[in-house]
């Protein structure tokens, strides 16, 4: 299963996989405004590989062969200040 991976010319860290190299004709219309200009990244032969760096690639694939596309968006952004709350709540409690 040969796809084509993209980078999104607004949104940083955000990828979109398609079928075809600069076919985008499954993914929705919002959605391609929202990504902006596509640049292409590379082209990926998924049968060959057993796991991407920032995607479930069973998810990728099941993505591709119903909708046509697969969006991969950036890792959410960790709170630090909300975990060292948390960590000092811990301390605290009495035991």
């Amino acid at each position: 299963m040969l796809c084509a991976i993209y980078k999104s010319a607004k949104k940083a860290q955000t990828y979109l996989f398609v079928n075809k190299r600069d076919d985008f004709s499954d993914v929705p219309e919002g959605l391609m405004a929202t990504f902006g200009t596509p640049t292409l990244v590379t082209l990926v032969n998924l049968a060959t590989k057993d796991k991407l760096a920032m995607a479930d690639i069973e998810k990728v694939k099941e993505n591709l062969s119903n909708k046509g596309y697969y969006l991969q968006l950036p890792p959410p952004i960790e709170n630090l200040l909300d975990q060292h709350k948390a960590q000092m709540q811990q301390q605290n409690q009495p035991k």
